[in-house]
């Protein structure tokens, strides 16, 4: 695991973006962990995070103009990024953000920042079924008719959605673009064995994952 993927993970957890339980989530699923961005709310985390996602896409190597924040959580994780990006790597790069509903005055429109254009990334936060990364792409590349160079995501929970297809392989056959994640899953659970006071919640994630996920690694229960 490289080091921005434990800083994550870390941040994620003391301030309980990251956390372990029983929850039901949107899709009615079940779950014994849920990631929640929005407490991610201040601004020594906001720093840490922003880090985590601008290393993660120096790592990656990725061509990109401008990054993209879906409404909500998106937003600051696209600033924070920037952010990071100017002042770790010198890299300005400029961003834009949508809004849920139409502004009629002022400005207007459901797009406020940066004009989009060029080479788009999109930011956000957590990938289960993709329908907030599907949503975004069609924004950019039809109604402003830019062009989406990928998407980087928090934590891929890589659970199936369409005949046993992971939201990130989905989009990724979709729209001929790379998905990117900081962590996921199998990151978690990596994290958790090496930490002697969270051993417990391994077999409920790893129960879990055998009913709606895909797993990528040849990983015994514990």
């Amino acid at each position: 695991m490289k080091d921005y993927q434990a800083s994550f993970i870390r941040e994620a957890i003391r301030c309980e973006a990251l956390s372990f339980g029983e929850f039901t989530l949107k899709s009615g699923r079940v779950s014994p962990y849920f990631f929640n961005a929005g407490n991610f709310c201040n601004g020594e985390t906001m720093s840490i995070v922003g880090r985590c996602y601008a290393e993660a896409i120096i790592d990656s190597g990725l061509d990109f103009d401008m990054f993209f924040g879906p409404a909500y959580k998106g937003i600051p994780l696209a600033a924070s990024a920037a952010i990071a990006l100017n002042d770790v790597f010198n890299t300005k790069i400029p961003y834009c953000f949508n809004r849920k509903e139409g502004k009629s005055h002022g400005e207007g429109g459901l797009l406020a920042g940066s004009p989009l254009r060029g080479k788009v990334l999109i930011i956000d936060d957590v990938m289960t079924a993709g329908t907030a990364a599907c949503e975004a792409i069609e924004m950019i590349t039809h109604k402003a008719g830019a062009e989406v160079s990928g998407v980087i995501i928090g934590l891929d929970r890589k659970e199936s959605v369409v005949k046993n297809t992971p939201a990130k392989e989905f989009i990724e056959q979709a729209y001929c673009i790379p998905v990117l994640n900081i962590i996921d899953i199998d990151d978690i659970l990596d994290f958790i064995r090496s930490s002697s006071d969270m051993t417990t919640f391994i077999k409920p994630i790893m129960k879990y994952r055998k009913t709606f996920g895909i797993a990528e690694k040849d990983q015994a229960e514990e």
